[in-house]
């Protein structure tokens, strides 16, 4: 029998501030201020409040970070700004808009393929920022509404992502936090992100049935120029050989963040004439800092105890039913991420997970229920997922540019056509972790890389 723990100080104040960062972070929308100001404020706190309690100070909150995740995040960002001015993006949506000859449901197949393949190894984020102005000029050309490809994009991106180790920044701190390898991840998620995948696409002709079906009243013959064929070609060449290389990391004793690395040293090499100030005008420096943030206010909770106090009620449910707890978590994770956002939930409930671990308490299904979980309900609502927000945002954009209202995406046409979606994809998800249970259940995780230190 484990000795039940009794709330003190340190944990009520470190629940405090862990409640306080995320009231904040959520309604950012409410308030106006950035969630990375909130962040930057909950880490400070809580590195105070730490040391006056005793239970953190600003030499454990560097221990908390986990690297792999910011370098990771960053060294993809700065590829991406690299390949972005080649104008290979606009080659391949031009290439797909024309072969598909009108034909909407095709087109939408094509985008959200490409999407769905950059998706596994780019941040949702970084593809919809990618292909949202280019579905928005093709749709224009053809005179169709962009709503049903813009929503395409979004979706498929965040159900994409859900496949890979490096496909969504949860994914990346679930993997780093308990040591999930490239491989091991893709064959867990990757076929249940297929059929969740089909399902999506099952959704949105279903859903779209009438806006697809209007013959477009223009034709796209735009043939798009290589701005840079050269450094295209080489960008591709190096993203293939990280792709080996994810696959390999485990074996050769590389972490993810080191093959994103190497991708980037070796490119920023091969194109001689690029500049290092312009390959980091992509990097999202207020989402690093949002991240290492995040980090140090979790990480100062779990040293104050109060997540394995947290734990200790959840243990029951999990020992009693671990099926039945696994869907709860997949569902309870997915409503959570649809309302507000997939990272900070994320965050909270890997210390919980591995203070369970550390009590011998059997869990392993539950990390897939959570990587499902968080990234299937980001397509619930309009602010589930930051690729959300954005596609959102050009919408508006498009809306007010054109003095066209339809063109935006409102909260209302997402909950018409996103949520039904997500439901029907967290049904397919449910499905496959009730039938294949042995399976995820199964303990191939190889715990070493621990990056939440818990507190002992």
């Amino acid at each position: 029998m484990t000795e039940t723990l009794v709330m003190n100080d340190s944990m009520m104040i470190s629940g405090i501030i862990l409640a306080l960062t995320f009231v904040g972070i959520f309604t950012e929308t409410l308030h106006g201020f950035h969630r990375a100001k909130f962040a930057m404020m909950g880490a400070i706190m809580m590195i105070i409040s730490g040391q006056y309690y005793g239970f953190y100070d600003s030499h454990l909150a560097v221990l908390a970070i986990d690297w792999n995740v910011v370098f990771l995040l960053g060294c993809m960002m700065a590829i991406v700004s690299i390949m972005i001015p080649t104008g290979g993006f606009e080659a391949m949506a031009n290439y797909m808009a024309r072969i598909s000859k009108g034909r909407q449901f095709m087109l939408m197949v094509l985008l959200g393929t490409s999407v769905t393949v950059l998706s596994l190894l780019l941040d949702n984020v970084t593809t919809v920022v990618i292909f949202g102005p280019l579905i928005i000029l093709i749709a224009r050309a053809m005179k169709v509404t962009p709503i049903p490809f813009l929503l395409a994009a979004a979706l498929l991106s965040d159900t994409g992502g859900v496949a890979t180790l490096v496909g969504d920044p949860p994914n990346l701190m679930i993997g780093s936090a308990k040591g999930i390898d490239f491989n091991t991840f893709l064959v867990h998620m990757g076929g249940m992100t297929f059929f969740a995948w089909v399902t999506v696409l099952f959704m949105l002709r279903f859903l779209f049935r009438k806006q697809l079906a209007v013959t477009p009243q223009g034709e796209f013959h735009e043939k798009a120029v290589y701005k840079d064929r050269k450094l295209w070609n080489q960008s591709l060449l190096v993203l293939g050989l990280m792709v080996v290389l994810f696959t390999v990391h485990h074996s050769i004793g590389w972490e993810p963040w080191m093959v994103s690395a190497a991708g980037l040293t070796l490119l920023v090499f091969i194109a001689r004439h690029v500049e290092m100030d312009h390959a980091m005008e992509e990097v999202e420096i207020p989402l690093l800092i949002f991240f290492i943030s995040l980090f140090i206010v979790v990480g100062g909770v779990e040293h104050s105890g109060f997540l394995r106090y947290l734990g200790q009620f959840i243990i029951p449910f999990v020992q009693e039913d671990l099926l039945t707890a696994t869907l709860v978590l997949l569902w309870v994770a997915a409503v959570l991420s649809a309302a507000i956002d997939n990272i900070p939930f994320t965050a909270a409930m890997i210390p919980i997970l591995l203070g369970m671990e550390a009590q011998g308490i059997h869990v392993t299904p539950l990390w897939w229920a959570l990587a499902a979980g968080v990234g299937m309900g980001g397509n619930g609502t309009h602010i589930g997922s930051t690729a959300n927000v954005y596609i959102v945002t050009i919408s508006e954009r498009l809306a007010k540019r054109e003095n066209d209202p339809s063109l935006a995406i409102t909260p209302w046409i997402w909950f018409r056509y996103g949520t039904p979606t997500m439901i029907a994809t967290l049904i397919m998800c449910s499905l496959i972790f009730y039938f294949f249970f042995d399976f995820y259940d199964q303990s191939v995780i190889i715990d070493h890389t621990a990056a939440i230190v818990p507190a002992h």
